[in-house]
């Protein structure tokens, strides 16, 4: 008999017939698990969307129609799966009843599943994953998707109370190999304005005539100076101008409009307000800047980045400022550029950034940051950025993906890659807290699968009242909460 042979035989005798149905016993005691078991998952949510077959890594919400919901990421697993996004309505799901006493007894009595919702349109087209979508302003005229395949997709939107949503294709259009976010811009005077930046640096401002499908994007301006990928972008509150920030250090105060340039106040590169690269080793911050948010007043700029570094930087000051307007330079102008703070009370890189003016008397601004460490801290910015309260572990050891305030007031929702939303409110003068509830935990709401295994919340949206919490899953599900 030859060795190979031997193999062979030795393989088909691993088994012995008898041992087949042979029950093992566990002389340890353990307890062996039941293939019957009922293994309880909490999910929170009222309702689902689960036709995605893979991460979900942007949600937009509709400006006007909040229940309208637009969703987008991967179409599947493989290399080469396409982009993919699906626009849905919120609307149809119903509140989740009080459940009598006997259910908060025995979790395995509610329900299993929530209400499932259906796509209203599919946005196809992109050939990469779609990483940005926006709805612009201000009536949500058209939906923006930006991809890793470098395009730029729009569709028109009607979205009228009572009526069907109607959703069509519109146009696209291409200039850089991978898009890395949108923004829409706020200015009444130029409806329908997005902002977007790409990885090769450069920036792009369009304006989409949605009644023009043969010609529907008209570039507005476009800037190169990022030396490397421009991470994030923000509006001013007016829409007047944008600032961005790139993996470089680098930060620009865009004169989209032209209002600067017509007060004297554009500097000598000829494109932007502000300037400030790592060069200035006041605005160095080594790893580079990945997050923006102006604050409501428009009076300071807050740039998160790596290694939990914040700058906070003075917005430049156009009185009566308007689009093309002219006119000299008043006594109330300024170019801004300061440099009021360096804030770095977190250990790992700021992903997120939210400013809220407070209902107090007076004001409270506050900021709110959130960090890849877990935690989130926020700043007082009416006592010199003073620390109000630091969240160690807000979201336990996992990366705090989005935080962001309810407008006008002190309570702020949170998202992570532990697959959670929290709601905090940010009350009182606690700095910091050995638990959540410590910290200001109000409410907390789990569905998704977290836990650093694929099933982490990429993004969330909760319109203007907090009342209900729609989510973009990395396990290609989207969740709606009720606060």
């Amino acid at each position: 008999m030859s060795t190979e042979d031997h193999h062979d035989e030795e393989d088909m005798q691993v088994l012995n017939e008898d041992d087949a149905a042979e029950e093992i016993i566990n002389e340890d005691g353990d307890l062996v698990m039941d293939s019957d078991e009922d293994i309880f998952l909490q999910n929170d949510s009222i309702a689902y969307f689960d036709e995605p077959k893979d991460s979900l890594f942007t949600i937009a919400q509709h400006p006007v129609q909040p229940s309208i919901v637009a969703v987008g990421g991967s179409a599947g697993q493989e290399d080469d799966a396409p982009g993919a996004g699906w626009v849905i309505d919120t609307s149809s799901a119903p509140s989740k009843p009080v459940l009598p006493a006997s259910f908060a007894s025995n979790p395995a009595a509610q329900p299993e599943e929530g209400f499932p919702l259906q796509s209203v349109y599919n946005l196809d087209g992109h050939t990469d994953s779609i990483n940005s979508l926006c709805f612009t302003f201000p009536k949500g005229e058209v939906l923006v998707s930006g991809g890793l395949d470098g395009r730029i997709r729009a569709w028109t939107v009607e979205a009228n109370p009572g009526s069907p949503i109607k959703v069509s294709p519109l146009g696209e259009t291409q200039e850089v190999e991978e898009v890395n976010w949108i923004a829409p811009c706020p200015s009444p005077e130029n409806p329908n304005t997005v902002a977007f930046g790409a990885n090769d640096g450069s920036v792009w401002v369009y304006t989409i005539d949605p009644s023009d499908p043969s010609n529907p994007f008209q570039i507005v301006q476009s800037y190169f100076l990022h030396t490397a990928s421009c991470t994030a972008g923000a509006w001013s509150p007016d829409g007047q101008m944008l600032v961005t920030v790139s993996e470089e250090s680098s930060l620009y105060v865009w004169d989209v409009w032209g209002a600067a340039a017509a007060k004297g106040l554009v500097g000598d590169n000829g494109m932007s307000i502000i300037a400030m690269t790592g060069e200035d080793q006041r605005f160095e911050v080594e790893g580079g800047l990945y997050s923006v948010a102006v604050d409501p007043k428009g009076t300071f700029i807050a740039a998160g980045g790596a290694g939990g570094a914040i700058k906070i930087v003075s917005m430049p000051r156009l009185s009566g400022a308007a689009a093309g307007g002219k006119g000299g330079k008043s006594g109330a102008d300024s170019a801004g550029g300061q440099i009021l703070a360096s804030l770095h009370a977190q250990s790992d890189g700021v992903e997120s950034l939210s400013i809220v003016l407070a209902s107090t008397t007076p004001p409270t601004l506050l900021l709110a940051a959130g960090s890849v460490d877990g935690s989130i801290c926020v700043f007082d910015a009416t006592r010199q950025f003073a620390v109000r309260r630091n969240i160690v572990g807000a979201h336990e050891e996992h990366s705090v993906v989005k935080v962001e305030f309810i407008k006008d007031s002190w309570t702020l929702t949170s998202c992570g890659m532990d697959g959670v939303v929290r709601r905090w409110d940010l009350r009182g003068t606690t700095t910091a807290g050995t638990t959540a509830a410590d910290s200001g935990l109000i409410k907390e709401w789990k569905g998704h699968r977290g836990d650093g295994e694929g099933g982490g919340i990429l993004g969330f949206v909760q319109g203007q009242t907090g009342e209900r919490i729609i989510t973009a899953g990395d396990d290609g599900v989207s969740l709606v909460f009720e606060a």
